[in-house]
This record gives structure tokens, C-alpha cells and sequence, in this order.
């Protein structure tokens, strides 16, 4: 990927880089912990999140993991030190609200998955609208090797594949490999270790060629009409494509196409 610019590490949980496009990366950033989700690693996630999202420059997330993992989920031994009900509402609050802001901020979100992401970290790549995976990346919802159910990472991960292969997964707990994933549908693109990087890349460019407003509005419409009846999803589709077509840069894409040019859109 492009060089990031140089920029001050606000918090080593994670790290945020920035290049000269606007692809922000955000790398969970617990290395020796396979990048946990602790309450410390979600605050500071939402934190970088919460501030990529109102800023209008960044047009792409990349959401990576440093070391030898993507995610593994939550810090089961913070969890387990604090054996309190009041304590999991808490954290699992917490953890869904970090999720819900990745589907709801305006700039299309890519998981940069390598090694394993399992439970709450297969959550974190089925949240993400994109996601690109190296061959060599697995993925489990793996909860109930241990007694615990996965339920929150079942909402995402059925709402990414089909019903009876999550229910598979939440139950067996066993193991997919990144090709598995791709057909299921929880990854878009899986590529060899070392060509990971150049691959997400081209992902984020083809994004950053299209028209920053139009992108807002289409994800944001996407997901409130799947959560929706057809006949629902079929109106608010249509309120959504007449704002967009009265913009300039559909107006100006819809010229172009005429005048059989390139359209010119500010970025």
C-alpha cells in the first residue's frame, strides 16, 4: 500500500496511519495477545472510529492486526476476572456499539485479515462491509469449545452467510479456512500472504475512483433496507436513488456517459 503520512500514535492499542488519499488504517495493536478485544483495545478502537468517521478526508478504513494474528476475540482472562452479570452487560454493550458504529459510519470499512479471527474477531470481519483475507487466514466462532455460546458474533456472522453454515460454525465451533470463507461469503477476496497488502490496496483505489457522497448514501441505505420487508426496502431504495440523482455527481456522471467522457468529480 501507498506510504502513510507521518503522524503521532495517539493510543498504542491502536495504531492509526493515515496515506495521502485518505485511506486511514487502524491496526489493533496487542500483538503478544493475538490483538484481543479488552476493554481497553474496544475503547480505543471506538475512539480512532469514532473520529475517522466525522472526519470528511478519510475516504476508506482499513481495519488490520499486528503480529501473527487478526483477532481472536475478547481477552477471555479479563473476563473471567471479572465473573460479575453486570460486568458482561457492560462489556457486551460495549463491544456491540463498536460494531454498529463500523456499519453506520459513511466510509466503507475492508478487514485486512491474516491468521486467525475468531469469535468477536470473526464478528469484527463480518461487521466490516469488505473484507480481504490471505490464504493462510482461518475463521471460527469458537465459543462453545468453551460452554459459551457465541451469541453476539451469531448476528453478524448470519447476517454474512447463510443460516445453516452459521449455525454450523456456532455450534461445532469448528474451524473454516480462508477459501471456505470466501464461498460462504464472510470475505470478498483471498490472496497469498505476501500479496495481501497490494490486494487491499487495489480494493480501496477502485473505491476511492468513485464519488465520496454517493458512496455515504448507498451504504447507508444498504443497510437499513436489508433489515427491512422488500416492499419497505423498495421505497426507501427509491427515496435514496432521487437524492442521488439530483446531486452534481450523478448529474455530472450521467453527462459524462452522454458526452462519452471520463466524469470529473471532486474528491
Amino acid at each position: 500500500m501507498n506510504a502513510p503520512e507521518s503522524r503521532a500514535i495517539a493510543d498504542p492499542f491502536v495504531l492509526n496511519e493515515r496515506d495521502a488519499r485518505g485511506v486511514v488504517t487502524l491496526t489493533l495493536n496487542r500483538p503478544q495477545q493475538f490483538n484481543a478485544l479488552s476493554e481497553e483495545m474496544l475503547e480505543a478502537l471506538q475512539r480512532e472510529l469514532d473520529a475517522v468517521a466525522a472526519d470528511s478526508a478519510a475516504r476508506v478504513v482499513v481495519i488490520a492486526g499486528k503480529g501473527k494474528a487478526f483477532c481472536p476475540g475478547h481477552d477471555l482472562k479479563q473476563m473471567k476476572a471479572n465473573p460479575a452479570v453486570d460486568y458482561y452487560h457492560r462489556l457486551f454493550a460495549q463491544c456491540a456499539r463498536l460494531m454498529m458504529t463500523i456499519q453506520r459510519m459513511p466510509q466503507p470499512v475492508i478487514a485486512r485479515v491474516h491468521g486467525i479471527a475468531t469469535a468477536a474477531g470473526c464478528q469484527l470481519v463480518a461487521m466490516c462491509d469488505l473484507a480481504v483475507a490471505s490464504s493462510d487466514a482461518r475463521f471460527a466462532v469458537s465459543g462453545i469449545n468453551v460452554g459459551l455460546f457465541c451469541s453476539t458474533p451469531g448476528v453478524a456472522l448470519s447476517r454474512n452467510v447463510g443460516r445453516k453454515a452459521a449455525f454450523e460454525m456456532l455450534v461445532t465451533g469448528d474451524f473454516i479456512d480462508a477459501a471456505m470463507a470466501q464461498a460462504r461469503g464472510l470475505v470478498n477476496r483471498v490472496v497469498p500472504a505476501d500479496q495481501l497488502d497490494a490486494e487491499v490496496d487495489r480494493l480501496a483505489s477502485s473505491i476511492l475512483a468513485k464519488p465520496r457522497v454517493a458512496l455515504a448514501m448507498g451504504k447507508e441505505l444498504f443497510y437499513r433496507q436489508i433489515e427491512t420487508g422488500i416492499e419497505a426496502a423498495y421505497q426507501l431504495a427509491g427515496q435514496t436513488m432521487a437524492c442521488n440523482m439530483i446531486d452534481e455527481v450523478a448529474q455530472e456522471g450521467v453527462q459524462a456517459f452522454m458526452e462519452k467522457r471520463k466524469p470529473t468529480w471532486a474528491p
